[in-house]
């Protein structure tokens, strides 16, 4: 069948994207869906900081690219052994699917799933198929999910069913966002009632994580960005405190603030100083935890001395360490519940035609979780 589908020819485009245009809207043929997968039709897609590294090549990927990785859609039709899926369906698109053999697997950690990893570096669907073509030229799957084409064909593994009575579009949020920003406090930190955290970054995932601190009943929560905007919102999110990290004495502030330090603190924005800030402002004992996603060659001088010292604790999240089919779910519970208000984080709505200026506005800092809308 034919497809529209934004797809990325080159790297490394200069600003306004709107005007330069690296995203360009082609016609692809895509295959049926094989054994093991699913054919969608994309509700919504996210425009995420992962997609935009790709597009400034930060973050390399094989070209040419189907892009996305944030994603709602219903199913259209099914491939070979795929019983459990009905057209209809509506599914949350993960974009690390999980083998369930592999050893990361087997220890109850899919989001390291070693072939899905594999997989998604060649730019394949997970098993190493390719469905995606313009004019006979084979195009790379991004992460398996291609969010950004009006219909995908993806692994069954990269689908998580949804029962609840939730807004397709917000559903969209969970794939990527809401995984990562909550599942780093609730799963990687295992943050406690009555303890205190600072959030450093307030993108998407970032300001999911604030809402989990918020949930899991931190009774200090601070809020840190360099724009003024997000710390009024994270404010009426539920942060206690924030603090714009440009002030030469942001360190100092938070310190006095949470009197030494905090327990837990996440770093959301991918980027060295980001690092560095969040550090810094955890107190002895306490952990840092990262979720951004910096340039390959990024190094960060870690004080050894004080890890040892103070007895800190440094940990990466990927996709919030969850467990996509049990965490999904249960999250969208939270939502519903009133726990995750997840639809205040929603920013602009755009059609796939519209998606290079999306990228403008995510690269301003100033935008909310924007989506294509299909």
């Amino acid at each position: 069948m034919l497809i529209r589908s934004a797809v990325l020819h080159e790297m490394n485009a200069a600003t306004p994207f709107a005007q330069t245009r690296p995203l360009r809207i082609e016609e692809l043929e895509l295959d049926e869906p094989g054994p093991g997968q699913v054919l969608v039709k994309m509700v919504a897609a996210g425009l995420c900081h992962s997609d935009l590294s790709v597009i400034t090549g930060v973050r390399p990927r094989p070209l040419p690219l189907a892009l996305g990785h944030e994603a709602s859609a219903r199913v259209v039709r099914t491939g070979a052994g795929v019983t459990d899926l009905r057209a209809g369906d509506l599914v949350v698109l993960i974009f690390v699917p999980s083998c369930g053999h592999c050893m990361p697997c087997m220890q109850g950690r899919p989001a390291l799933c070693e072939p899905a990893a594999e997989a998604n570096g060649n730019g394949t669907l997970f098993g190493g198929d390719k469905r995606l073509r313009l004019r006979n030229t084979a195009v790379y799957h991004h992460t398996g999910v291609s969010a950004f084409s009006d219909h995908a064909v993806v692994s069954r593994q990269s689908c998580v069913k949804v029962d609840a009575d939730i807004d397709p579009v917000q559903a969209a949020m969970f794939g990527c966002a809401v995984l990562t920003g909550v599942g780093a406090v609730i799963n990687t930190a295992g943050a406690q009632a009555g303890s205190t955290a600072a959030l450093v970054g307030l993108g998407g995932v970032g300001l999911c994580a604030l809402l989990a601190a918020v949930a899991s009943g931190c009774r200090q929560v601070v809020a840190v960005d360099i724009h003024d905007s997000k710390l009024a919102l994270a404010r009426s999110l539920g942060a206690s405190a924030a603090v714009n990290a440009r002030d030469p004495d942001a360190v100092e502030q938070i310190r006095a603030l949470t009197h030494g330090g905090v327990d837990y603190s996440f770093e959301m924005a991918g980027s060295v100083p980001s690092m560095e800030t969040a550090y810094s402002i955890t107190r002895r004992g306490g952990m840092t935890v990262t979720a951004g996603l910096p340039a390959p060659t990024d190094r960060w001088p870690l004080r050894q001395l004080s890890l040892v010292v103070e007895e800190r604790t440094v940990k990466g999240s990927y996709i919030g360490s969850c467990v996509p089919v049990r965490d999904v779910p249960r999250y969208i519970a939270m939502y519903l519940g009133g726990q995750l208000p997840i639809d205040r984080l929603m920013g602009q709505r755009h059609p796939l035609d519209d998606i290079n200026a999306g990228f403008d506005r995510l690269n301003s800092g100033e935008s909310l979780r924007d989506v294509i809308v299909f």
